[in-house]
């Protein structure tokens, strides 16, 4: 079977969508090819979201992931948008779908924690979905 490109895209690809990428890669990396990127980049991922995913997951989002455009990712088959509360970046796909994830950015870590289960969550289910979206 192809593995099936999704990129979970936002504006700034600094929190969200970083953490949506590498608890992709890490929850679902046998089916999904997981990408993340932005209409802008920021010079680092967010500390916060580094910290917790590292603390809850054991993965190093800083030396597995950086800041990426549009430009950067290869054509894929999913693009999930993170919830951007304005005019969310658009990424050519087969299937589109948005999570409406509120940014965690200067809140406390239940904030974070709170995205990061909720990311956690509709990874598995867009899995469990795989067979009825159509990417081919």
């Amino acid at each position: 079977m192809n593995m099936v490109k999704v990129a979970f895209i936002c504006v700034h690809n600094s929190c969200r969508s970083q953490m949506a990428e590498a608890l992709c890669r890490h929850l679902a990396g046998d089916v999904f090819e997981c990408y993340s990127a932005g209409t802008e980049t920021k010079p680092q991922i967010n500390q916060d979201a580094v910290r917790l995913i590292k603390q809850i997951y054991n993965i190093d989002m800083e030396k597995t992931q950086h800041s990426k455009l549009l430009s950067d990712i290869p054509p894929v088959d999913i693009v999930v948008t993170m919830g951007c509360n304005v005019a969310c970046p658009y990424l050519p796909c087969k299937h589109r779908e948005d999570w409406g994830l509120e940014d965690p950015t200067g809140k406390g870590d239940e904030a974070f924690k709170n995205t990061i289960d909720m990311i956690k969550e509709k990874i598995f289910d867009l899995k469990s979905r795989l067979k009825d979206i159509k990417t081919v």
